[in-house]
C-alpha cells in the first residue's frame, strides 16, 4: 500500500476526501505529524499534538453504503491488535461501540468513516488517531496515551503506523473473504461493556439498557426491559462507570 507523510495539515481525513474527489481511491495511507482541525463524531474537535499518530486510510469500496460503513468494526479491530502490539500486556484493549478503542477503560483511541462518490465509484476513508504520547485533559470521554499507560517513551508514529497497516490488511482480507459475521465475532470478543448496562445518547432521547450484541447490521441491540431496540447511532455511555467525567 502507498503511505504518504503530509508533516502539518488540517486533517488526514479531510485531505483524503479531497484526493478522493480529484481521482485518487486509494488504497493509500495519509498521515500527519500534527492536524490544525482534526475532527472526531459529530464534528467534534480532536486535539491533534505532535508525538500521537493521525492517519487516514483511503480506498475504493463498493457502491452499497451499509456494507461501506461495517469497515468501521474492521478498522477497530486493527487499532485492536495494533495495541496489543504496542502495549504488550500492559493492558488490553476494549473496543467501544460504535468506534472507540480504550485501555483501562480510558479512551485511547477513534475511528471516523467518511464516504463519497467519485468518478471511479464509492470512496471510503477510514480516519484513525492514537493517543501515543499526549491524552486531551478535556475530552468528551477521560482519555489516556499509550505512553501513561505503559511508563515508558511513547512509540514512534510512523513504526506504529507500520504496524497498524499490516492489521488493517489482515482485517480488510478477513472481511472480503469470510465476512462481516467474522468480524462482528471477533469484535464482540473485544466489546466493553456486552452484557452489562449502558446509555445511550441519542439526538432526542437517552435509553439505558442491557448491551446483547451486535445485530448484523452493526447495530447496537439494547435489552430494555421485556424488549429489545436497535440503536443505530449514538454516543455511548457507562453508568457509574470511568465516563463520570465525560458528563
Amino acid at each position: 500500500m502507498r503511505t504518504e507523510a503530509l508533516g502539518s495539515i488540517d486533517s488526514t481525513s479531510k485531505e483524503a476526501a479531497r484526493r478522493a474527489m480529484s481521482g485518487d481511491h486509494g488504497p493509500l495511507w495519509l498521515w500527519a505529524e500534527e492536524q490544525s482541525a482534526g475532527t472526531g463524531r459529530s464534528g467534534r474537535l480532536w486535539h491533534s499534538p505532535r508525538g500521537n499518530l493521525y492517519a487516514t486510510f483511503l480506498m475504493p469500496v463498493s457502491d452499497d453504503p451499509a456494507r461501506a460503513a461495517l469497515h468501521s468494526f474492521v478498522a477497530c479491530l486493527a487499532v485492536a491488535d495494533t495495541l496489543g502490539v504496542i502495549v504488550g500486556g500492559a493492558a488490553q484493549a476494549a473496543l467501544k461501540w460504535p468506534n472507540d478503542a480504550l485501555l483501562d477503560g480510558y479512551k485511547v483511541a477513534g475511528v471516523l468513516l467518511e464516504s463519497g462518490m467519485g468518478a471511479a465509484g464509492r470512496w471510503l476513508s477510514v480516519g484513525i488517531g492514537i493517543n501515543l504520547a499526549h491524552a486531551p485533559a478535556d475530552a468528551r470521554w477521560p482519555a489516556i496515551s499509550v505512553s501513561g499507560i505503559t511508563g515508558k517513551t511513547a512509540p514512534e508514529v510512523e513504526a506504529t503506523l507500520d504496524i497498524l497497516s499490516a492489521a488493517m490488511a489482515v482485517r480488510l482480507r478477513q472481511f472480503e473473504e469470510k465476512g462481516f459475521a467474522s468480524i462482528r465475532h471477533d469484535w464482540l470478543a473485544r466489546a466493553a461493556r456486552l452484557g452489562e448496562v449502558v446509555e445511550a445518547r441519542l439526538p432526542d432521547e437517552t435509553v439505558t439498557g442491557v448491551f446483547e450484541t451486535l445485530d448484523e447490521t452493526g447495530a447496537m441491540l439494547l435489552q430494555i426491559g421485556t424488549e429489545s431496540r436497535r440503536i443505530h447511532a449514538a454516543d455511548v455511555f457507562f453508568p457509574g462507570g470511568t465516563d463520570a467525567a465525560g458528563h
